[in-house]
């Protein structure tokens, strides 16, 4: 039985990222703050936010435009070094 290989992403391509972490007022400006550093300008429009059932948790969810796999590793490796947040998908 052969391996089989991942499927391969085509970039340039809209790419969602969610970002979650503890509420607080700024949680989303810092997300927002790391995305556009490594994705340039991004619009209301690709910016989702919500609360948990307890409002103890804020998840944001921003769509970039994703020019490769050396992006997202620095937006991915950028964001889990704060301690703000809790996980990112």
């Amino acid at each position: 039985m052969s391996e089989q290989e991942p499927p391969r992403i085509e970039f340039p391509c809209s790419y969602p990222i969610k970002v979650m972490g503890d509420a607080a007022p700024d949680f989303k400006d810092f997300v927002l703050e790391v995305m556009t550093k490594h994705a340039g300008s991004i619009s209301d429009n690709d910016v989702s936010i919500r609360d948990s059932s307890k409002g103890s948790f804020q998840s944001v969810t921003v769509t970039i435009t994703a020019t490769g796999i050396e992006q997202l590793t620095l937006i991915h490796q950028e964001l889990t070094l704060s301690s703000r947040v809790k996980m990112v998908l």
